[in-house]
């Protein structure tokens, strides 16, 4: 048979990850350091284990509501009240998701029609443009710069607004640059944005993991909250990646066509992640504060080292990840990433996987020991050494 032939069109012409290409040949190696992969190296409080595991002792596992526990989506909405001072109706507001990667699918599915154009501001996480390609419409980047911390500027969102434009993408805190948006940053877009009928789907699955400010949301500036889709989840502020649990929370009329979606591929969330969620919302706040100080710890580290190396690095402010720039080399960023792995035995991902404004860096995960770490700086030092760095 010819599969050619028979393969979607828009999905044939969509390229892997690059993020995964990276970890996928690290995994052929020995003694690697892998620093590819965001994924929190600390375990799954404590409390939160237990939960499942007394859940499974107790309850029958069944399906839950399509849009999630009530109990769960009621500790949505009161940790959205706390920590982002907005409200949300949890019956008819809050979507309870697998992962955060099927609440931004959902949701742009939910709100895109063919042709329609979606502004994505880059770099920016992999998942965004092939998902709208998929749903037939029209991703646009916003090309974000070094020398802005790689914020999104009101000129910059002006230039790419057309009579087309349905939807603004906004990952904040970002991956992979670790840049943040403040609120002063927020209240420009914001400024833009009143007066459209432009929707944002804001991406906040890092909100917890900011150092020196609090995180600010956009659905928190006047205005705004009609207008947002906000997409979150327990994957990285809880060590909760293989769980699969995340959540979007938007306007009832938007939700409503958001659930039938979900309801459709899905059914409902893992029910005893949901459970355990529950716990992670109302008990877990002194651990995430202690994974928070650990990485600021790590993140400072990193900053200095490359700086120190040639790698100029600017200081993210959010995620788990830095974005150093390896033009000191002249390498593209793929010919860097192949070579360090190839000769250094070192993971990391070129910048381009994340848009074309990313060519010249490449993303760093800190989500490692800080020995592990300073063991994979010694060996970029010594790479840097042999091809055109400071160090």
């Amino acid at each position: 048979m010819n599969y050619d032939n028979l393969i979607a069109k828009r999905v044939g012409k969509i390229k892997p990850s690059g993020i995964r290409r990276f970890f996928d040949l690290a995994a052929t190696m020995d003694n690697v350091i892998s620093l590819g992969v965001g994924e929190p190296d600390f375990s799954t409080p404590w409390s939160i284990r237990k939960e499942a595991i007394d859940v499974l002792e107790r309850k029958k596992i069944v399906y839950t509501a399509n849009s999630g526990m009530q109990q769960l989506r009621e500790s949505i909405a009161r940790y959205l009240e706390r920590s982002i001072h907005t409200s949300y109706d949890p019956t008819h507001e809050i979507v309870v998701t697998v992962g955060g990667s099927e609440a931004i699918d959902i949701a742009i599915r939910a709100v895109v029609d063919p042709g329609d154009e979606v502004l994505v501001v880059e770099p920016a996480f992999v998942c965004y443009s092939p998902i709208v390609e998929m749903a037939c419409g029209v991703p646009v980047p916003i090309q974000t710069k070094a020398e802005n911390h790689f914020k999104l500027t009101a000129d910059e969102l002006r230039e790419k607004i057309t009579d087309k434009t349905k939807l603004l993408v906004l990952p904040y805190p970002n991956n992979p640059t670790g840049a943040i948006m403040t609120r002063e940053d927020l209240e420009a877009i914001a400024e833009v944005l009143r007066g459209t009928d432009i929707l944002v789907l804001s991406d906040e699955i890092y909100c917890e993991m900011t150092y020196g400010r609090k995180h600010c949301s956009i659905a928190e500036i006047d205005g705004m909250r009609e207008r947002t889709i906000l997409v979150n989840g327990f994957s990285k502020s809880y060590a909760m990646t293989g769980w699969r649990l995340g959540y979007v929370c938007a306007p009832a009329p938007l939700t409503t066509q958001i659930v039938k979606i979900h309801q459709y591929i899905i059914m409902s969330a893992p029910t005893v992640s949901q459970y355990a969620a529950i716990v992670a919302l109302e008990e877990c706040d002194a651990e995430v504060e202690h994974m928070i100080k650990e990485y600021n710890l790590r993140r400072r580290y990193l900053v200095e080292a490359f700086n120190r190396i040639g790698m100029t690095c600017f200081n993210p402010e959010g995620a788990f990840y830095v974005f150093p720039s390896i033009q000191c080399t002249g390498m593209t960023s793929e010919d860097f990433c192949e070579k360090l792995l190839e000769e250094e035995h070192v993971a990391v991902v070129p910048g381009n996987a994340f848009g074309e404004c990313g060519e010249g860096f490449v993303r760093v995960s800190y989500a490692y020991s800080l020995k592990h770490l300073m063991t994979a700086v010694e060996r970029i030092t010594r790479f840097l050494e042999r091809h055109g760095g400071k160090a």
